[in-house]
């Protein structure tokens, strides 16, 4: 027999030793990695580059011949219900319920009207009331002289139904004015309508639509001499019509707080209010302090303008000085309705 050497190979035993097992896979992993290197995409496609240096294509543009009424913005969104653009971000805001401090609740569809001049308040965001506006148009007997989306106005012949944002988040106002002047009959239509759109749709027993973003200025508390005030970034007309609103619903308990007068011409309200701390007082509290009085404070919530905002004031206007810790108390109650 020869005795040279046979050349080495893989035999059947050399895959039944546990030492061999894993070369075959290990091989293919090797190639599989050194293969993908030299490729662009490799197994897994790497996208980290593909939009460095994309440059921006031309828009897409319809012939002139075209007929322009058959053609619009698919979903168009009113300008008033965009938030505003920021460079850095900004404080995220909490769920607004559409239950207010006291178990008032916001109905989807609500009326405010100061010194003639009446208007809707809606439970959802101007992009939502928006089409619903499209819609109640169509369906009623009118000229529609133009549509601005961007601007939130429907020209009619008969008048001009407009749209914007409410002071509290989430909600829109919508008007139905000619020539300045508020339109009954068009404003108890669209206040039906939009009811039974949001009957239909869910939209009454749902807080999301208070909850979405909207650009809401926020309030601010401030302290002069010791007395509390609240700056109010609205027109006065709107802000006193909000008040007058919640007031009217919020302030009827007897003993604790009550609305005694509303004065728009002024643009002020008398009410009586009992601070939380005196309500508090428990019957043997009220014997071991007989002396103090437990008696409603009588108060004067002054709207005081100042061009663009409005400043909220709660003035003593009875013989009992309300203390500046009460005057918080109150004015954080008040301007909850505005939040």
């Amino acid at each position: 027999m020869s005795s040279a050497l046979k050349p080495y190979a893989l035999t059947p035993f050399a895959f039944k030793t546990p030492a061999l097992k894993c070369i075959p896979l290990a091989l293919a992993l090797v190639t599989a990695v050194a293969l993908s290197g030299c490729a662009r995409e490799g197994f897994f496609d790497d996208r980290n580059l593909d939009y460095v240096d994309v440059e921006p294509g031309t828009s897409l543009s319809l012939p002139e011949t075209r007929n322009a009424q058959r053609y619009g913005d698919a979903l168009p969104v009113p300008e008033v219900a965009s938030p505003s653009r920021l460079s850095a971000p900004s404080d995220v805001r909490p769920p607004q319920p559409l239950t207010l401090a006291g178990g008032i609740e916001s109905a989807f569809v609500e009326s405010r009207e100061i010194g003639g001049q009446r208007w809707l308040v809606v439970a959802a965001d101007a992009g939502t009331v928006w089409p619903l506006l499209e819609s109640f148009v169509r369906s009623q007997p009118v000229d529609v002289t133009r549509v601005s989306p961007s601007q939130g106005v429907i020209n009619l012949q008969q008048g001009q139904i407009s749209l914007q944002s409410a002071l509290r988040a989430g909600h829109s106002e919508v008007r139905c004015e000619q020539q300045g002047t508020s339109l009954a009959n068009c404003l108890n239509a669209l206040d039906d309508y939009l009811s039974a759109r949001a009957s239909a749709e869910g939209m009454l027993s749902s807080s999301l639509n208070a909850q979405r973003y909207t650009d809401q200025k926020s309030l601010a508390f401030r302290q002069e001499d010791g007395q509390w005030t609240v700056n109010i970034p609205y027109q006065t007309d709107r802000v006193w019509a909000e008040l007058d609103h919640f007031l009217e619903l919020d302030f009827d308990a007897e003993g604790q707080r009550e609305l005694i007068e509303a004065r728009p011409s002024d643009y002020a309200f008398v009410v009586d209010y009992t601070p939380r701390e005196l309500r508090d007082f428990g019957l043997w509290t009220r014997m071991m302090k007989s002396l103090t009085n437990t008696s409603p404070y009588r108060v004067r919530l002054v709207l005081d303008p100042r061009g663009e905002e409005v400043v909220l004031r709660a003035q003593n206007a009875g013989e009992r000085d309300l203390s500046a810790e009460h005057q918080r108390e109150l004015l954080e109650r008040v301007a909850g309705y505005l939040r």
